[in-house]
């Protein structure tokens, strides 16, 4: 069936059409509700342009189970849902998003009495969406993380429950125009309980902005967040990833990865964001691209809890006070830096498991608890703020066999090149 007015395309829906092509721009009065197994794709106008389906004041299209939304832009206000799921049943089958150009936050969360679900999404590109104010938040570590504009969220806490993702061709956000919130947000229910797998997550560039105001210490966003009870077979990022605002991580792991690859810079711009931060599982972790920070306790690696095998930085470069270049506190197999650890700042407020602690902007730091098999920097280990040691090890801490190919300097005053306590 194919409709060019919203009349038609409810009453389509009512009449239990099963597939519906929208040949129109069309305002929609309301949200619209697809049935199990419709399918509701957009065909080309006689210019090339896609139909563009506009909600004026409710959230867009919901699905139920087994429903495609393909080949189409939706507008919806940016603090609603533009693709949304409604029903409650065992088995969810498959949603399938593809070809979508959407204002709005893309949202799938499974609660109790959904035991399975799979969603597939290809070249879907959310432009803009406030995803702050839902209250469906993960918490751990001290802190609250809000939702994406992509967010998958298996809120089932009964282990057996299995929600299945597959993504590609994913962006979100502009440069210099993020979205709210978290960029990627994908979870299961927690450390036990109803899991979420990801086959793949390949994305463009990610641009978003938690807009927390400083000082909030117990709320974070990331741009690519993989949360507790999710695990991805892997991580490809082809564009690059940036974050804007206070407590915004770049890359953030709370679950398991078993390969991440990042081929475009990695930038915080915010004050206590985290280029890669790991509390989880991560077997191979590798950046073909800059990492760079700016903010005021912006770090550029933490290793927080949790482990990786294998991690590879082309260079890491953080500008504000307090922002450590590397930071290790739980032990790790083997480091490389292909280029320079940099740090240009002093001693400033960063933000450590929901608590804000003055840090020194340490190029290379490992804390009582933190060691490697070995850690290979193939240039140098530079800083250049005041009062800063470039290489610390804490008592307690063991870097392993260290190589560095390069120099280790420290140009600020007051300013050391090693310390071990």
């Amino acid at each position: 069936m194919t409709v060019n007015t919203f009349d038609d395309l409810v009453s389509g829906i009512q009449n239990g059409e099963k597939d519906i092509t929208i040949s129109r721009s069309i305002l929609c009065n309301y949200s619209i509700i697809l049935p199990k197994g419709v399918n509701l794709n957009g065909q080309p106008q006689e210019n090339g342009e896609l139909p563009l389906l506009s909600f004026q004041h409710s959230d867009g299209i919901g699905v139920s189970a087994n429903n495609s939304v393909k080949n189409l832009n939706i507008d919806v206000p940016t603090h609603h849902k533009a693709i949304f799921n409604t029903t409650v049943q065992q088995d969810l089958g498959t949603f399938t998003f593809e070809n979508l150009l959407v204002k709005g936050q893309v949202s799938i969360i499974t609660r109790v009495g959904v035991e399975k679900a799979n969603i597939i999404i290809n070249n879907l590109d959310i432009h803009s969406a406030d995803a702050r104010h839902y209250l469906e938040q993960p918490q751990k570590y001290g802190v609250n993380v809000l939702q994406g504009a992509l967010t998958i969220y298996n809120i089932n806490p009964n282990v057996d429950s299995l929600v299945s993702v597959a993504v590609s061709n994913l962006s979100i956000g502009r440069k210099n125009a993020p979205v709210s919130g978290c960029g990627v947000f994908i979870s299961g229910f927690g450390d036990q309980g109803g899991r979420t797998e990801i086959s793949k997550l390949h994305t463009k560039a990610i641009y978003s902005n938690g807009k927390i105001p400083l000082g909030v210490a117990d709320y974070i966003t990331g741009g690519v967040f993989i949360l507790y009870g999710a695990h991805a077979n892997e991580v490809i990022t082809d564009g690059e990833v940036i974050t804007y605002g206070v407590n915004d991580m770049v890359l953030d792991v709370w679950g398991s990865v078993d390969d991440w690859t990042s081929n475009a810079p990695i930038i915080s711009y915010g004050p206590s964001g985290v280029g890669f931060v790991n509390f989880g599982m991560v077997k191979n972790f590798t950046v073909n691209a800059p990492l760079q920070t700016y903010g005021l306790g912006a770090r550029g690696y933490n290793q927080y809890d949790g482990t990786v095998d294998n991690i590879s930085f082309q260079s890491i470069e953080t500008f504000g006070d307090g922002s450590v270049g590397i930071q290790i506190s739980k032990k790790i197999g083997t480091l490389t830096v292909n280029g320079d650890v940099t740090t240009h700042g002093s001693i400033g407020a960063s933000l450590v498991k929901g608590v804000y602690i003055d840090l020194p902007a340490y190029a290379l730091s490992i804390k009582n608890g933190g060691a490697a098999t070995n850690i290979t920097i193939k240039g140098n280990i530079a800083t250049y703020g005041d009062h800063v040691t470039s290489y610390i090890v804490e008592q307690g801490g063991n870097p392993g066999l260290l190589t560095v190919e390069g120099k280790i300097t420290a140009s600020g005053q007051n300013s050391q090149i090693e310390k071990t306590e």
